[in-house]
C-alpha cells in the first residue's frame, strides 16, 4: 500500500513538472518574442527619427552651408573632448579648430 502511494506521488510530482516545464518554456518564448517586437518597433521609429533629422539638416545645409559646417565642427568638437583620458595631437592651425579662433571660420 505505502509503495503504491509513493507511485502515485512520484507520478504527480513528475507530472507537475512536465507542466512547469511547458508554462515555462511558453513564458521565455513568448518573453522573447514580445522583446524582439519591441526592438523592431524601435528600431523603426528610430530610424524614421533618423530620416527626418537626415531631411532637417540637408535643407539646413541647403540654406546656411556655414551654420551646417559650424555645427558640424561643434559636433565634432563634443565627440572628440569627451571626459576622461582623452588625447589629441593635431597642428593648432589645423582645420578642425577653425571656429576656436574664430567663429566665422575664416
Amino acid at each position: 500500500m505505502q509503495a503504491e502511494r509513493k507511485r502515485e506521488a512520484n507520478e504527480f510530482r513528475a507530472q507537475g513538472n512536465e507542466q512547469y516545464q511547458k508554462i515555462t518554456s511558453k513564458a521565455d518564448r513568448d518573453a522573447i518574442v514580445i522583446k524582439a517586437e519591441a526592438q523592431q518597433q524601435a528600431d523603426t521609429i528610430r530610424g524614421k527619427g533618423e530620416a527626418e533629422r537626415n531631411q532637417v539638416f540637408a535643407e539646413a545645409f541647403g540654406k546656411d552651408p556655414d551654420f551646417f559646417a559650424f555645427y558640424r565642427s561643434m559636433q565634432a568638437y563634443d565627440q572628440s573632448f569627451k571626459a576622461g583620458d582623452t588625447r589629441f595631437v593635431t597642428s593648432p592651425g589645423s582645420d578642425f579648430f577653425k571656429y576656436f579662433g574664430n567663429p566665422a571660420g575664416k
